[in-house]
């Protein structure tokens, strides 16, 4: 169920250490689920005590002032917000459970296709194949906490996060696309103050909270406690 934990990197050229919480799923272990309630944001950590401590929790996609999704979002099946262009990813849960991360250039999203969950957002990190997805010049050098969702060549789905704010855009694309993590798509969540990810497990937990409350997470509950 879970294969993969905390990993340090260092930022290219900034003479600092981001550590990396990393934690690879597999899907046929846990049930995913994206949650959405604009009215009522919460923490990371006060989403993991709303949804009774599932397995983990990680901040979703980016959001307006009202905490209303600017991308499109479907929870159970209920869609909000718009669909972004080819230049945007997507992580997608369908109707019989089969999940999956998407560059929307490579799969384009079709309103028809029965989703039950379902977040948008970009920059697409990594692109099909393992392939770097933003180079140097697409990006402004700007450090910040970041969240990403990726899926490896083994279908395994991983949720990172990068607290400590060090990494750019590109740096952290860099990185992935490197790494021995095996990724095949990685998708860049919301970042900055968003950022956080909450883990209830038997080996330890791993608690990084928002530094703001966010009105859409993604959770991945194990499925003998999933109901």
């Amino acid at each position: 169920m879970l294969v993969g934990a905390g990993s340090p990197s260092t930022a290219p050229g900034a003479g600092v250490n981001e550590r990396l919480t990393i934690m690879r799923l597999d899907p046929s272990a846990v049930r995913f689920r994206v949650h959405y309630d604009p009215d009522n944001p919460l923490t990371v950590r006060g989403w993991a005590e709303r949804l009774q401590k599932p397995l983990l929790v990680v901040n979703s996609g980016y959001f307006t002032p009202e905490n209303e999704t600017t991308g499109l979002l479907i929870s159970d099946g209920k869609k909000w917000g718009a669909a972004y262009g080819d230049f945007a990813g997507l992580f997608a849960v369908t109707a019989d459970e089969q999940v999956s991360v998407r560059w929307l250039k490579d799969q384009p999203y079709d309103p028809a296709e029965p989703l039950a969950q379902g977040v948008m957002s970009f920059p697409v990190l990594v692109k099909p194949g393992g392939v770097m997805g933003f180079p140097a010049d697409a990006d402004e050098g700007t450090p910040a906490r970041r969240t990403v969702v990726a899926q490896d060549f083994g279908g395994r789905i991983l949720l990172i996060v990068a607290p400590r704010g060090y990494l750019s855009l590109h740096e952290l694309a860099a990185f992935l696309a490197e790494s021995d993590l095996g990724i095949d798509v990685a998708l860049n969540l919301d970042g900055g103050y968003s950022t956080g990810l909450w883990l209830e497990a038997d080996k330890g937990p791993a608690r990084i909270d928002s530094r703001v409350a966010v009105p859409s997470v993604i959770s991945a509950e194990t499925r003998r406690e999933s109901h």
